[in-house]
């Protein structure tokens, strides 16, 4: 059972990493705000920090509760 739960949270997360990538590089976003263009480095960094830090979260969370 925790094997489907673990199996279900990471598909949720996979995703919702590709949907995000997919908005950040939709023609309407880029067309609707020329700043985004701009500031696109910043941004990307700070999304691609934010997924690692709650990847890493994510899997400690994971190995702390197995190990309950």
């Amino acid at each position: 059972m925790s094997n489907v739960l673990i199996g279900a949270a990471v598909g949720v997360s996979l995703i919702g990493a590709v949907l995000t990538v997919w908005v950040g590089l939709s023609k309407e976003n880029k067309e609707g705000n020329p700043a985004y263009d701009r500031n696109s480095v910043p941004n990307w960094r700070r999304l691609t920090g934010l997924y690692i830090v709650g990847t890493i979260v994510f899997v400690a969370v994971m190995v702390w509760v197995m190990r309950q």
